[in-house]
């Protein structure tokens, strides 16, 4: 993958071009504990998307908001720290959220489809791929999907952990050309926005060159993402060679314009393909294969493919065709792939140099970004 930098300018132009863009909006900007869904709000971001799709976009939509929207018609005041309660709440606001993007989105003529995910459902690739068609129909169609993390169901264990997560994995799953996060804040500045001198970073040609402090949460209360949860999906987009700006909600048309507003992230000028993202970012692996020191060569010098004379010894109960994380002899993951092998067969064959036949073929292998490939 070329590591290749834009320039702001052109990144910018890029979103502003952008035939496929993913838009994704927190739950602070939609709502809070006390008064529930802002559908003044959701209206206002409405008008600026339909816009952009009816000039002929097509335009995803990732939204945060059911857990908030569900709290004040059950009393909360706070987002609540049980599961369970979490859960509740995300039952009822689902249904409030989805029929107010429903009806805003329908008085410009535009129908919507709700899209809920949890993590497994990219992890898996079957699923992955059903995903896919799913959204692929959708926008043939010209219905705007609005997705979310089915919070109604989802565990701490299959929780993609925040919205601005799911969004960088939609748009590597539909190969947006954009992402767009929208959110309480203007963008990323040198320092906490609060603190004197804090200076807006209008372009961050790379997120390894980052600074700026990123790791304060907001303190809406109704949200689980914070400015390190966007620095990180714009580092994954941005791997995938998706271009990626920031910007506070009411700044959407814009940001979305390419103006100077908010923050934009350089992006890879070589996509890499689907089911290489789908190795790197969305695919859960289902064991481990601890190699040598020659193999670990090969591989990050190399366009080698990883053989079982290059396994030490394996970890985990896997079927051929599954995921797994290649590890170095220190213990680093370098890499992950997709095993031509079960769990149960291969320690029989490590070591062996006359087994010809890839364990890890290297079209069907994804390198750590500070390895090789």
């Amino acid at each position: 993958m070329s590591s290749e930098k834009t320039t702001e300018v052109e990144i910018r132009r890029q979103i502003a071009q952008a035939r496929r863009v993913v838009v994704k909006v927190g739950s602070s900007s939609l709502a809070s504990a006390a008064t529930g869904l802002d559908l003044a709000r959701l209206a206002s971001l409405v008008a600026v998307l339909a816009k952009r799709q009816l000039a002929g976009s097509e335009v995803i939509l990732v939204t945060s908001g059911a857990i908030a929207a569900g709290l004040e018609p059950l009393g909360f005041t706070r987002r609540p720290h049980d599961l369970a309660q979490q859960q509740a709440a995300a039952a009822v606001g689902q249904g409030l959220l989805m029929t107010a993007y429903t009806q805003a989105f329908a008085e410009h003529g535009i129908r919507t489809a709700q899209i809920l995910l949890t993590k497994e459902d990219l992890a898996n690739k079957e699923s992955y791929s059903n995903a896919l068609r799913t959204f692929g129909a959708l926008t043939r169609l010209a219905v705007l999907p609005v997705v979310n993390e089915n919070d109604t169901v989802a565990t701490q264990e299959i929780r993609f952990g925040d919205n601005d997560h799911l969004a960088a994995l939609v748009a590597e799953l539909v190969r947006a050309n954009a992402l767009v996060l929208l959110s309480d804040v203007d963008g990323l500045y040198t320092e906490h926005p609060g603190n004197p001198g804090a200076k807006r970073v209008s372009f961050v040609p790379a997120v390894s060159e980052l600074t700026a402090e990123v790791h304060r949460p907001g303190s809406s209360g109704v949200g689980r993402g914070g400015m390190a949860t966007k620095i990180g999906a714009a580092e994954l987009a941005g791997a995938a060679g998706i271009p990626v700006g920031l910007a506070r909600w009411d700044q959407a048309a814009a940001i979305l314009a390419g103006e100077d507003v908010g923050t934009v992230f350089g992006a890879a000028t070589k996509r890499w393909s689907r089911r290489h993202g789908w190795l790197a970012h969305a695919a859960s692996a289902a064991g481990q294969l601890h190699i040598d020191h020659g193999a670990e060569t090969a591989l990050t010098t190399t366009a080698a493919s990883l053989l079982a004379a290059g396994i030490a010894w394996v970890d985990g109960d896997f079927k051929a065709g599954d995921s797994v994380e290649v590890v170095s002899p220190a213990g680093v993951v370098i890499g992950r792939g997709v095993v031509a092998f079960d769990s149960a067969v291969l320690p029989t064959m490590l070591g062996r140099t006359h087994q010809s036949k890839p364990v890890i073929h290297r079209d069907d292998l994804v390198m750590a970004p500070t390895q090789g490939g």
